[in-house]
């Protein structure tokens, strides 16, 4: 393993509320950006947040909490959501984002959780179907914002809105949408939930656009987020045999059907550990 997947799996080894959700972010990035100084990124949130903290009187509640960051990190610092070029890979690295201003759900919401707590707020992220959003639990209810859209407050309609858009009709059986219980697709992501979702965009893009190397690196990170998904194991298998590196495949490869004895893709998967096999022979 590499210095820098060394210190990710160290972070990743505390207890999930103790990993330093922006730390990590910028440990993912700093496979696109080898000289990325993670310490000049953490010292740029933490300035942000000490002006933040300084427009706020002590005695303000969470609503107004709330309102102030959205001022501060919309209005006053222009961050707002790339909806032109969403798929740019630089909209999930977090330091990308800082820079430039702009970033999708996923991205804006780690920095609106991480502003947000260093401010008293107890911000959550919530893995909501299609669009990542962030909540946070007052005495009268359930507040949901939407990072990607200047922190607007979500109500009932329009959450039940996005679900209409994402879940086809049959899905939920004879249930409509309009029916459905929402507290199910609202309950907290965990820091590790929220890495998982930041390099599964990263793995879509790099594997949508071909780019076996950056794909490959995504699929290091993952595995240590989620070391129990075979899937991942598989696709790094898939990514070493076309990069050549015959023998880590066969090792993913052959753990992933250990793992998964009844995969539905298990013709497919046998098909490729023959060829790579075969490979590995001839190293020999």
């Amino acid at each position: 393993m590499s210095a820098r997947l060394d210190a990710f799996a160290q972070v990743l080894a505390q207890d999930d509320a103790r990993i330093d959700l922006a730390q990590a972010c910028l440990m993912i990035a700093e496979d696109a950006y080898p000289a990325l100084s993670i310490e000049r990124y953490l010292g740029d949130i933490e300035r942000m947040a000490l002006k933040l903290r300084a427009r706020l009187p002590q005695a303000d509640g969470a609503e107004e909490r709330v309102a102030a960051l959205n001022e501060f990190l919309y209005e006053d610092l222009g961050f707002h959501g790339n909806a032109d070029d969403y798929y740019d890979p630089r909209n999930s690295y977090l330091n990308e984002v800082l820079d430039r201003r702009t970033g999708i759900p996923i991205t804006l919401a780690v920095l609106y959780i991480v502003l947000g707590r260093r401010v008293g707020l107890p911000l959550e992220g919530v893995s909501f179907p299609g669009h990542f959003l962030v909540r946070l639990r007052l005495r009268t209810g359930m507040l949901v914002l939407d990072p990607f859209e200047g922190g607007v407050p979500q109500s009932e309609a329009d959450l039940r809105s996005r679900l209409a858009r994402v879940i086809p009709p049959g899905v939920a059986g004879n249930v409509p949408v309009a029916e459905l219980p929402l507290d199910q697709f609202l309950e907290p992501a965990t820091n590790r939930q929220i890495l998982a979702r930041v390099l599964r965009n990263l793995k879509a893009i790099y594997r949508d656009t071909d780019q076996p190397e950056q794909l490959l690196a995504v699929l290091n990170r993952m595995l240590l987020v989620a070391p129990d998904a075979p899937a991942e194991l598989r696709d790094r298998g898939i990514v070493y045999q076309r990069l050549e590196c015959y023998r880590a495949a066969l090792k993913d490869l052959s753990d992933y059907l250990e793992r998964e004895p009844q995969a539905s893709d298990l013709d497919e998967v046998r098909a490729r550990l023959m060829e790579v096999s075969a490979r590995c022979a001839r190293l020999n």
